[in-house]
C-alpha cells in the first residue's frame, strides 16, 4: 500500500509490503532455507543482516549452497584470510562465471526468451535461450581458434546490444578477461583504458544511433585499433551500414563467426575462484583511469546476492535498466542471467524517438524490475510524462533508482505517475566492487529519500574523522570487513600503490569508498554525495584528469578546474573553471572549441554544464588542485571547515569560488 502526502519530507513512509509480497520474496525463501537446513531462525531483515556480517564464513557458505553454486573442484575453506586488502575467498574452488550465466536456459526451454532488445530503429524483440547458447558457442570457438587463452584480454567498442553480451560470455567461457568501452567515447579516452591492458582481440562496431541521428564511428574505431599494437585480431560488426568497409583489411566479420557451419559444444574453462573475470575503469583525479580487476568467483557470488536477494529477481523475471556498455550497470544487467532472469536492452536515447520510450518498452517487455536515475525521472517530470496514463504495468514489481543519490521527490513521482503499489528501491556501490554496499529489500517499508538497508554480508558503516561509527550523522562510507567482489588488484600496479591509495589511504585496513554516508537509527541509508573529487555523471564516474589533459592542450587555456555538484532534485551541475592565457576571452568560439575537444577526445559526459573564467586556480602547498574544497564551498559548506588557507599556495584564489557559491545559492532559490 502507498501513503501519499502533498508536502513530502525525507523519511516519510511511502510504501509497506503486503503479507503476500513478503511471503513470495526470494529473501524470505532464503530465511526459510536457513531455518530448515542450518537451524538458523531470523525474524526480520536486520537480524539476518547482523548475522551475515558477524559470521562471514557461515553466511557465504550457506549462500553458496542455497544458490547451488557449482564448482568442479571444492574450496578448502570459505575465507582463508580476512584482512583487507588481499582477503582470500574460497581457495581451491574452480568454476566459471559464464557457465552460471547460461545454465538456466535449458531449463526454461529452447524457445523461451533469454534476453530482449530494442533500439531507436528496431522494435522490441527477443533472442531465445537456444540461440543465445549457439551464438556464444560459435564466438567462443572462433576466439579459441585465434589462440585466445585464459588470462588474455579481449575488449569491445560496442553498444548495448545482444552481440556485446554474446562476445562477453564467449570471452569469459574461455577464461579470457573482458573489458569494454561505450561507443560515444573518443579514441583518446578508449586508448587510455585499453592500452593499459594490452588486448589480444577487439570487437568493434561501425557506429550507433542516438536521438534520431547516426554516428559513424568507423574512423574512431580505426584510430583505436591502430593505437593498440598488442592486437592480433579484429572482429568487426556492421551495425549501421551492411555494406560498409572495416577499418582494417584483415578484420573478421561478426557474421562470419555465426555463419560457421560447424556445430560447437559450449564448454567452460574451470578457473580458480580469483581468476580475473573482467576489467572495469574508475577514473581517479590524477594519471590514467584505474583498471580494476574483478574475479570470477567474487562477482558470481555478489551479483547472485544483489540480483536475487536484494532485487528479488527469479527465473523468468525481466530486468530493464537503461545503460551503456561502458558502465558497470551494463555488467550487472547482463548478469541478471545468473538468477534465470532476462535482461532487456535498449540502444538509443532515453527520450527518443518519444519522451516516454523507456516506459513503453518497460510495458511491452513486461519488465519485472525497471531501472533509471533520479535525474531521468526529473527529465520525465519536466516533459510532463505520466506513464500510468498510457501504459499498464501488471508485471512490474519494483523500480530501481541508481546513478545519483535518491530523492524523496523522485520516489513520490513514481507512486503518483507509474503505480501506487510499487516497491521503489535504490542502491549504491558501483564499479569498484561490481555490487552494492547499501541496497533494497522488498520485505521492508519504503521511506522517502532513503535507501532501505545495508547489504547482506557487507559491514558498511559511517565513520567520523576520528574513525568512530556514527548514527544520524554524515560520515565517510567505510567497509570494515572484506567482500568477495572487492578488486583483486589494479592492472599494472605491481606494488598495489594505486590500490592502497584509492581505498586504504586513511585507515590502513578499512575500505574508504569516497562517499559521504549517513545511517539512521532504523537502518535507513543516505548517500550525501562524493567525499572525493571523482565526477559522477548519471552513475558513470569519470576522472578530472581526463578533462584537464584534453582542454589544457588548447593554447587559449592556461589552467582549469572542474567539479561536479549533486543538486537537490537528483540532478547534477558540472561547472568548469578556466584560467585563460593572457589576452584571451571566453567567447562562443572558444566555448565551442572546448566542447568539441571534450566530445571527440573524451565523451559527451565530459562536457561541463557551464564555464567560468577565473583569475586563479587554487592549489595546495604540495601542488594539488583544491577540487574537494571548491566542491564543498559550492555546495554551501562552511568555508572555514572546507578549506585551510594556510595550506594553500594562493589563499586569495578561493574568493572567486566563495562569490560563485552565493550566486548559485541565489539561483537555486529562484527555481
Amino acid at each position: 500500500m502507498s501513503s501519499m502526502h502533498k508536502s513530502l519530507k525525507e523519511g516519510q513512509l511511502l510504501w509497506t509490503p503486503t503479507a503476500e509480497r513478503v511471503e513470495a520474496a526470494e529473501i524470505t525463501r532464503f530465511m526459510r532455507w536457513l531455518a530448515s537446513e542450518r537451524g538458523l531462525e531470523f525474524t526480520d531483515y536486520e537480524s539476518l543482516r547482523q548475522w551475515s556480517v558477524q559470521d562471514l564464513s557461515g553466511f557465504w557458505s550457506a549462500f553458496w549452497a542455497f544458490y547451488d553454486i557449482r564448482a568442479s573442484r571444492p574450496a578448502t575453506q570459505v575465507l582463508a584470510s580476512p584482512e583487507m586488502p588481499g582477503a582470500k575467498w574460497f581457495p581451491g574452488a574452480r568454476l566459471n562465471f559464464a557457465e552460471h550465466a547460461l545454465r538456466h536456459l535449458p531449463h526454461l526451454g529452447d524457445d523461451a526468451p533469454a534476453l530482449w532488445f530494442a533500439s531507436e530503429q528496431k522494435p522490441l524483440q527477443s533472442l531465445s535461450g537456444a540461440e543465445l547458447r549457439r551464438q556464444v558457442a560459435k564466438v567462443a570457438a572462433a576466439l579459441r581458434e585465434m589462440g585466445v587463452e585464459p588470462g588474455d584480454r579481449v575488449v569491445a567498442f560496442m553498444p548495448n546490444i545482444p552481440e556485446t553480451i554474446i562476445a562477453c560470455l564467449a570471452t569469459l567461457s574461455l577464461g579470457a578477461i573482458w573489458s569494454s568501452c561505450a561507443t560515444d567515447f573518443g579514441s583518446a579516452t578508449v586508448l587510455d583504458r585499453f592500452r593499459q591492458i594490452e588486448p589480444k582481440v577487439i570487437f568493434a562496431v561501425d557506429g550507433y544511433c542516438y536521438g534520431g541521428k547516426t554516428f559513424d564511428r568507423s574512423e574512431v574505431a580505426g584510430r583505436i585499433i591502430a593505437g593498440l599494437p598488442s592486437l592480433q585480431n579484429v572482429i568487426w560488426l556492421r551495425y549501421l551500414d551492411a555494406d560498409g568497409a572495416a577499418p582494417v583489411e584483415d578484420a573478421l566479420e561478426w557474421q562470419q563467426l555465426l555463419d560457421d557451419p560447424a556445430e560447437h559444444d559450449l564448454t567452460f574453462a574451470q578457473l580458480p575462484f580469483d581468476h580475473p573475470l573482467w576489467i572495469v575503469y574508475s577514473s581517479g583525479t590524477t594519471g590514467l583511469p584505474k583498471a580494476i580487476v574483478h574475479g570470477h568467483g567474487g562477482v558470481l557470488l555478489e551479483l547472485h546476492k544483489m540480483l536475487g536477494l536484494h532485487c528479488d529477481l527469479k527465473a523468468g523475471d525481466r530486468m530493464f535498466f537503461y545503460s551503456s556498455s561502458g558502465w558497470i550497470m551494463w555488467n550487472i544487467l547482463m548478469s541478471s542471467l545468473l538468477v534465470g532472469a532476462q535482461p532487456v536492452l535498449y540502444d538509443g536515447h532515453p527520450a527518443a524517438p518519444d519522451p516516454d520510450i523507456l516506459w513503453r518498452l518497460a510495458a511491452e517487455s513486461k519488465a519485472t524490475l525497471f531501472g533509471g536515475s533520479p535525474a531521468y525521472l526529473a527529465m520525465m517530470q519536466k516533459a510532463g510524462v505520466v506513464p500510468r496514463d498510457r501504459y499498464d504495468y501488471p508485471a512490474m514489481r519494483g523500480m530501481l533508482l541508481s546513478g545519483s543519490p535518491v530523492t524523496p521527490e523522485s520516489m513520490q513521482w513514481l507512486y503518483q505517475n507509474v503505480k501506487s503499489d510499487l516497491w521503489v528501491t535504490s542502491q549504491s556501490g558501483g564499479t569498484d566492487v561490481a555490487s552494492a554496499f547499501v541496497n533494497g529489500s522488498c520485505i521492508l517499508p519504503v521511506y522517502a529519500g532513503e535507501i532501505q538497508a545495508r547489504s547482506l554480508g557487507v559491514d558498511v558503516q559511517a565513520w567520523n574523522e576520528a574513525g568512530e561509527p556514527v548514527i544520524d550523522e554524515v560520515g565517510e562510507l567505510v567497509v570494515t570487513r572484506p567482500m568477495p567482489s572487492m578488486p583483486l588488484y589494479f592492472w599494472n600496479d605491481p606494488e598495489n600503490r594505486r590500490y592502497l591509495d584509492a581505498y586504504f589511504d586513511i585507515w590502513p585496513r578499512v575500505w574508504r569508498h569516497g562517499d559521504f554516508f549517513e545511517l539512521n537509527a532504523r537502518g535507513g541509508c543516505f548517500i550525501r554525495g562524493r567525499s572525493d573529487s571523482t565526477l559522477n555523471r548519471h552513475g558513470v564516474r569519470i576522472g578530472t584528469a581526463e578533462i584537464y589533459r584534453c582542454i589544457e592542450t588548447l593554447e587559449e587555456v592556461e589552467d582549469s578546474l572542474v567539479v561536479n555538484l549533486d543538486l537537490p532534485d537528483g540532478g547534477f551541475l558540472m561547472p568548469l573553471f578556466l584560467k585563460l592565457a593572457p589576452g584571451q576571452i571566453l567567447n562562443e568560439a572558444l566555448q565551442a572549441r572546448i566542447v568539441t575537444a571534450l566530445k571527440q577526445q573524451c565523451s559527451p559526459r565530459h562536457v561541463p554544464d557551464e564555464m567560468h573564467v577565473v583569475e586563479e586556480i587554487p592549489y595546495t602547498l604540495t601542488g594539488k588542485k583544491l577540487e574537494v574544497p571548491v566542491r564543498k564551498i559550492l555546495m554551501g559548506g562552511d568555508v572555514g571547515k572546507s578549506v585551510s588557507r594556510d595550506a594553500m599556495q594562493n589563499p586569495d584564489a578561493i574568493r572567486e569560488y566563495i562569490s560563485l557559491a552565493a550566486e548559485l545559492k541565489a539561483r537555486g532559490s529562484q527555481t
